[in-house]
């Protein structure tokens, strides 16, 4: 079993040299729904608590690749200007596995009498924690290897920042999630931790009392990095079902559905098709997500809802 987890994640990196810096942070074609996981001022924008959870499957076909799970829960305090959220990922890429765990505050200010724009400010505060698989560990032919030696498996808190700008139709989110860069450069080890900037936004259009078209992006950047980029078009349906494609650049294309299944909760799924090398050896990326949006606090703004 090691050998051929062995093989496929090779692979993987030959396909894709890049690999150690790009998976970072974990990637999510529904980011849309997912903003608390990059940037802590998106919490309580809702006015509403809202929980999330998501499990992607990337590479589907490869033995190794990316599996990320998340839950996330944000709301507003009642009678306040702030925000608070947590986040969990799970994130497993062949024989690692890195936890993220990190709670959220946010402040808004709002920038109108109408509150139909608003800036908030927010903090990230947390820990991730690397391991490796135990059929790994537990492989005598490893025992003499520097690497397990140096791979440090407690806990390494850190700390995120992030700014959220909303107007009456469209939103703009700068952030860092992580900002504090962890390496280790003993032997021959360097640690591929480094530090990602996120830049994402949205614009919600009327297009008649049935129908709402709403394009977003997300633009990444990581340290010693390419440059990605994220590009979606929605269509919102009778209120009810979120219909679309995504593009990542030079990565993949894929499309997008989100079903209300009632007042509250709703469900989605996408699925992305590889553009890279890596196309060979998968038959595409599949994302499942469900979210419930809580009905309190109740909240005071009548603004436009952009999500």
């Amino acid at each position: 079993m090691i050998c051929r987890k062995l093989i496929s994640i090779l692979i993987l990196f030959l396909c894709l040299p890049s690999l150690g810096l790009a998976q970072q942070l974990p990637q999510f074609t529904q980011y849309m729904y997912n903003t608390i996981s990059i940037n802590p001022a998106y919490a309580g924008s809702r006015e509403i608590m809202v929980v999330n959870a998501l499990n992607r499957n990337q590479w589907a076909g490869i033995n190794g690749a990316p599996v990320t799970q998340t839950l996330s829960a944000h709301t507003s305090i009642p009678n306040t200007k702030f925000g608070v959220g947590l986040s969990f990922i799970s994130d497993k890429l062949g024989f690692e596995k890195t936890t993220y765990a990190y709670a959220d505050v946010s402040y808004t200010i709002r920038l109108n009498q109408y509150d139909a724009y608003k800036l908030a400010f927010g903090l990230k505060f947390g820990a991730s924690k690397y391991d490796l698989d135990q059929d790994l560990l537990n492989d005598g032919t490893n025992a003499s290897d520097p690497f397990l030696d140096l791979v440090n498996f407690k806990w390494s808190p850190n700390i995120g920042a992030g700014i959220y700008f909303r107007g009456e139709s469209f939103y703009l989110g700068l952030s860092s999630p992580k900002l504090i860069n962890y390496k280790e450069d003993n032997i021959e080890y360097v640690s591929l931790d480094r530090v990602s900037y996120f830049f994402n936004g949205g614009y919600l259009l009327d297009v008649n009392k049935n129908l709402k078209f709403k394009p977003t992006f997300l633009l990444k950047y990581t340290e010693g990095a390419p440059v990605s980029m994220d590009l979606s078009t929605l269509f919102f349906i009778n209120e009810k079902l979120w219909l679309g494609g995504s593009y990542r650049f030079f990565d993949s294309f894929g499309a997008i559905i989100n079903f209300k299944i009632f007042d509250g909760l709703s469900m989605g799924y996408a699925y992305d098709y590889i553009t890279t090398d890596l196309n060979s050896y998968s038959s595409g990326s599949h994302e499942f997500m469900l979210n419930y949006e809580f009905v309190f606090p109740k909240p005071k703004c009548k603004c436009k809802d952009l999500y």
